[in-house]
């Protein structure tokens, strides 16, 4: 098994990067020959990713997204200190995504064989 982490750093639809990094852990998950564990840490503008009720008015939808990758099993945590930063903190989040700290990311980060970053 391989231990795959996702570093996203941008707002959902501000640019297309979190939407490519989570088009690219769906696809990995679907892969028939490799088995993955996916962790996804989410920092800056992009822990916004993980909030309910997104309705946006065309394209990808990010909840539905994230909502795909906990559904087949990947982890989600939100930083807690970019979530306080922005008021955040006590929104809803998407089931299953948690608030993390950097601790969370740091013991992620030496556990996995792959680190990419978003």
């Amino acid at each position: 098994m391989q231990n795959i982490l996702f570093i996203l750093n941008e707002a959902p639809y501000g640019s297309e990067r979190s939407f490519n990094a989570l088009r690219l852990a769906i696809n990995l998950n679907e892969q028939e020959h490799q088995e993955t564990r996916l962790q996804l840490f989410l920092m800056s503008d992009s822990i916004s990713c993980a909030l309910v009720k997104q309705t946006p008015a065309e394209g990808h939808n990010i909840q539905q997204m994230l909502e795909i990758l906990l559904a087949q099993g990947a982890e989600v945590k939100l930083c807690k200190t970019c979530a306080d930063a922005r008021g955040l903190s006590m929104l809803p989040l998407i089931e299953g995504a948690e608030i993390g700290t950097l601790d969370d990311l740091s013991l992620w980060t030496l556990n996995a064989d792959k680190v990419l970053s978003f």
